[in-house]
C-alpha cells in the first residue's frame, strides 16, 4: 500500500504538476478570482493523490484540467450568485479533448513563430546559451565547456534570455489589449 501511495505521489509530481501553470492560466481566462484558483488547484491535487490507482489515466494533463473544470462547475452551482459570463466562458473553454481546435493550432503556430523571432533577437551569447539550454536541453556544464564560460554565466544568460522573451511577450500582450480597448472605446463613441 505504501508503494502505491508513493507511486501516485511521484506520478502527480511528474505528470500533473508540470501542467499547473496551464491550468492556472485557463482559470484566469475564465475570470476565476486568484484566491479561488489556489483553492481549486489544491483541491484537485488532493483528489489526485487520493486516487486508488493512476495507471488507467492515459492523458494526465487532460485529466487534471477536467478535475479542475468539474470543481469549478460545482463551485458555481453552489454559489448563490453566479455571473452568467462565468458559466458561458467555462463552457467555451473546452479541455475535454486532447486535440487542439483549429483556432488553437493556428494561435500556437503564431505564438511559436513569435517566440522564435524573439529568441533570434537575443544578444548573441545569450541566444546561443538559451537555444542550447532551453531549446535543445544541453546540460549546463556541457554548454559552459562548449562556449568557454563558467556554469554560472550559462545560468545567468539562460535566465536573462527567458526574462527578455517574457518581457517582450508581456509588452506585446499589453499593446494588443490596449488596441482592443481603443477600438472598443471608438465603437462606443460612434454608437
Amino acid at each position: 500500500m505504501r508503494s502505491d501511495r508513493e507511486h501516485i505521489v511521484r506520478w502527480v509530481a511528474e505528470e500533473i504538476m508540470p501542467h499547473e501553470a496551464g491550468v492556472r492560466a485557463w482559470l484566469r481566462r475564465a475570470r476565476t478570482p486568484s484566491d479561488e484558483i489556489d483553492d481549486l488547484i489544491q483541491e484537485a491535487y488532493a483528489k489526485l493523490v487520493g486516487l486508488g490507482s493512476v495507471d488507467q489515466i492515459e492523458s494526465p494533463d487532460g485529466y487534471f484540467f477536467q478535475i479542475v473544470r468539474n470543481l469549478l462547475t460545482d463551485k458555481l452551482r453552489r454559489a448563490k450568485v453566479v455571473r452568467i459570463e462565468a458559466v458561458t466562458e467555462i463552457d467555451l473553454l473546452s479541455v475535454c479533448s486532447d486535440e487542439p481546435s483549429p483556432e488553437q493550432a493556428a494561435a500556437a503556430c503564431r505564438e511559436l513563430s513569435r517566440v522564435r523571432a524573439l529568441i533570434q533577437a537575443l544578444p548573441e551569447r545569450c541566444r546561443r546559451v538559451f537555444e542550447l539550454r532551453k531549446v535543445l536541453g544541453v546540460p549546463q556544464r556541457e554548454i559552459a565547456q562548449r562556449l568557454g564560460i563558467s556554469e554560472s554565466a550559462v545560468e545567468n544568460e539562460a535566465v536573462k534570455g527567458m526574462r527578455l522573451i517574457m518581457r517582450a511577450l508581456e509588452e506585446e500582450g499589453a499593446e494588443v489589449r490596449g488596441d482592443r480597448m481603443r477600438k472598443t472605446n471608438d465603437r462606443s463613441r460612434k454608437g
